[in-house]
């Protein structure tokens, strides 16, 4: 512990350590294992103010050996987290397998957030891996998940990535690096049925009060039935965000759904160019189980998952304890389709409400399909111009449509000012563009950071008009190879 109290102190951390004082099924005691040569590669400034903490004392040797996990700060309790979770409907005992949470920070408004290091060497749930992580990948998951953020959508954020001066074996040598990830808890579906596995009861229902009070703090902690419908809900609005702004994540396992309502887990994510509601990224998803369309179906597979660990709880009568399950479950698809169809008017300008509406976007999605219009873009032509004269409205399958669509705007009490006004606040002009990423990670892998500060920065407020032809906010060129994604990276 030596030279680790007083930077920690100047930092501003204040720690805790209460996912460490639940049932020890969930946790195992897991220090982080030092590295060769720590060196801060990007630090997050911004986060860092926001959560109480000194950027400037957490840019000085001592804290960059905090974040490559060579000093354990004075106060926490390192732990590796056990979960089990449905891997592509598999199920299988997981946990953290190269990840180490340090503890909770107090942020001044008196909100926990988990400070966990990924890529910090081997633990009990390594399962064969080596623990570590490439340096690649985790710049990858610093550039999405701060992207979502300023997109509005919850995530998972990402303080700082420290390079290990280590190489690690992935299809060729890769340079190391530890991700220093902030999250409102780690807690997953598959923490659940970790406890559930283990048919205890008494782990279930303490797990389930803990969550309750750092997530749902409006709703009786002991109240499993009122904890289930609120966690769906949750997961509801997480997803139509994602379908919102044609996010892909490509790993909907239920080890990677937040019962905090988070984004978490950037490997095989990605965003969509072209509209195709088939669209796949993950290099090994071959059937397409977590393609772009079937993410609102996914996750009520998962919360259906997250019910049956939770029947013990629902009530002592099994019979009792399904039927509640089977009935909100069943309530899901409404649910969903009431807010993802309130998202869309919003992305089309429709601000109040009309029997013909769902069948409008219908239309609007099937013509942008055919056509092969780029999602993002597309949406911002239509929040920003006339549109009629520019493509692809101007020919093809969505020239017809136009006019439909024109017309059921004159019909609302809303000026077309207001519209755009709204549509511009739903359709981002810049996201992270998969050929822009790789780009940019590749140039950082070699030692190269510009192109990855300068994506970092437009994505940092991606509803701002960027200026006509910006090539950050133009979808990529033609024949550029389709981007795949990997897990486990």
């Amino acid at each position: 512990m030596s030279g680790t109290t007083e930077p920690t102190r100047q930092a501003g951390w204040i720690w805790k350590n209460t996912y460490a004082d639940l049932p020890s099924i969930f946790h195992e005691s897991t220090p982080p294992r030092p590295v060769a040569r720590p060196e801060q590669v990007v630090f997050n400034g911004k986060l860092a103010t926001s959560l109480g903490l000194d950027p400037a004392a957490l840019e000085t040797p001592e804290q960059t050996a905090v974040f490559a996990g060579n000093q354990v700060p004075e106060g926490t309790q390192p732990l590796a987290q056990a979960y089990a979770g449905h891997q592509f409907g598999h199920f299988t005992g997981l946990g953290d397998g190269r990840a180490v949470l340090l503890g909770e920070h107090t942020a001044p408004d008196c909100r926990l957030w988990d400070i966990q290091l990924k890529g910090s060497g081997r633990t009990r749930f390594s399962r064969g891996g080596d623990g570590r992580a490439a340096l690649g990948p985790m710049l990858r998951e610093y550039l999405i998940s701060e992207a979502m953020a300023a997109l509005g959508i919850p995530t998972s954020r990402s303080l700082a990535v420290a390079a290990t001066g280590e190489h690690v074996m992935r299809d060729e040598p890769k340079p190391g690096a530890v991700l220093t990830r902030v999250a409102a808890s780690h807690i997953r579906v598959g923490t659940f049925q970790w406890a559930a596995a283990h048919q205890d009861t008494a782990a279930l229902r303490a797990l389930m009060e803990y969550t309750a009070k750092r997530h749902f703090p409006e709703i009786d902690p002991e109240d499993a039935r009122a904890f289930f419908i609120a966690a769906m809900n949750r997961q509801i609005e997480l997803v139509v965000d994602w379908m919102r702004v044609g996010f892909i994540h490509g790993v909907m396992n239920t080890d990677n759904m937040a019962l905090s309502g988070e984004t978490i887990d950037y490997g095989p994510c990605a965003f969509m160019d072209a509209y195709d509601p088939d669209t796949v990224f993950s290099s090994i998803d071959h059937g397409g189980r977590y393609a772009y369309a079937n993410q609102p179906s996914i996750a009520r597979w998962n919360l259906a998952r997250l019910a049956e660990a939770l029947l013990p709880l629902f009530d002592e009568d099994r019979a009792s304890a399904a039927d509640f399950a089977n009935e909100n479950l069943g309530n899901y698809e409404a649910a969903f389709q009431k807010q993802w169809l309130a998202m869309m008017r919003t992305k089309t300008g429709l601000l109040n409400e009309e029997d013909g509406d769902a069948a409008l976007i219908q239309e609007f999605l099937d013509g942008m399909r055919a056509a092969g219009a780029d999602f993002t873009r597309t949406f911002r032509i239509l929040a920003t111009t006339d549109a009629a004269d520019e493509p692809p409205f101007d020919d093809g399958p969505l020239r017809d449509w136009h006019p439909r669509r024109v017309e059921r705007l004159s019909r609302q009490p809303h000026s077309l000012e207001e519209a755009r006004h709204a549509m511009c606040a739903a359709n981002p002009a810049v996201i992270p563009r998969n050929h822009r990423v790789e780009a940019a990670l590749a140039d950082a892998e070699a030692g190269d950071t510009t192109a990855f500060h300068e994506l970092l920065e437009a994505l940092s407020s991606p509803y701002d008009d960027p200026g006509d032809n910006n090539p950050l906010a133009l979808p990529p060129p033609p024949g550029t190879p389709k981007c795949v994604t990997f897990c486990g990276t």
